[in-house]
């Protein structure tokens, strides 16, 4: 996996992976990240302007934006997911966030609830790196990663049991998924340990003793009923440590 990238500017580092998402970013020495989740989805053009008012009003440059949850509808096609990535990444090319198109350095998860579907794409919440004290430990944040490899091949050729949900093959998927995890947490030197939530996104059920022996869950575990962002997905996990988090009515 590749090194980090620092970007000074913004106040945080980032683990380059894709052209719609980093695999995880963390706040630079004399920033903390923090984070915003809202009451109830706001739709993404909505959600986009609420953060750039939020953010001018707490003197934060739009460069800080560098974390979202999304909630969509429906599980995309393959196609269906680079055509929706490029209409997402099209206001953080306005906002200066990313300067190249095929350069993402915000994290993300976009997940699909099973129940009470957004009509639309949606926030859930996003986070930002703002000054700080240099004490402060660093925080971060590690992108959402479903059970599919990284080679340029359709899902169904490169995911782990695809079209599998039995105990067994789910067993198989969340293992892929923590590996997955720990990988991006090593990039940073960090570990379960230094996490202060982890969440899940299925409609299955899982090895929940997996990740309570790795440490995952050492703050407990956040299950979302819902599915990863791709048809023949069925298991997703991102975490955090995050010493600010506020809730919101938008």
């Amino acid at each position: 996996m590749a090194a980090t990238i620092d970007l000074p500017a913004a106040g945080y580092r980032y683990i380059p992976f894709a052209f719609q998402y980093s695999g995880g970013v963390e706040a630079l020495r004399g920033y903390r990240i923090e984070r915003v989740q809202f009451s109830r989805p706001l739709p993404l053009a909505e959600g986009f302007t609420w953060i750039e008012n939020y953010l001018g009003r707490q003197g934060v440059a739009l460069l800080g934006f560098c974390a979202c949850e999304l909630r969509s509808p429906a599980q995309f096609t393959d196609q269906g997911f680079i055509d929706f990535n490029r209409h997402y990444t099209a206001t953080l090319m306005r906002w200066g966030v990313m300067q190249n198109a095929e350069a993402n350095p915000v994290a993300r998860s976009n997940v699909i609830p099973a129940l009470h579907k957004p009509a639309e794409p949606s926030f859930h919440a996003f986070c930002f790196a703002r000054r700080a004290d240099d004490s402060e430990p660093g925080s971060f944040v590690i992108a959402g990663s479903g059970e599919a490899g990284d080679e340029p091949v359709p899902y169904p050729q490169k995911t782990v049991r695809y079209g599998e949900t039995s105990a067994d093959a789910m067993h198989d998927k969340a293992l892929f998924v923590i590996g997955r995890i720990e990988q991006r947490l090593a990039v940073l030197g960090r570990g379960w340990e230094h996490t202060t939530a982890t969440q899940i996104y299925s409609v299955h059920p899982f090895p929940a003793e997996e990740f309570v022996r790795r440490g995952a869950a050492h703050h407990g575990l956040v299950w979302h009923f819902t599915r990863p962002p791709v048809q023949g997905l069925e298991f997703e996990v991102d975490c955090r440590s995050v010493s600010v988090e506020l809730h919101v009515k938008p």
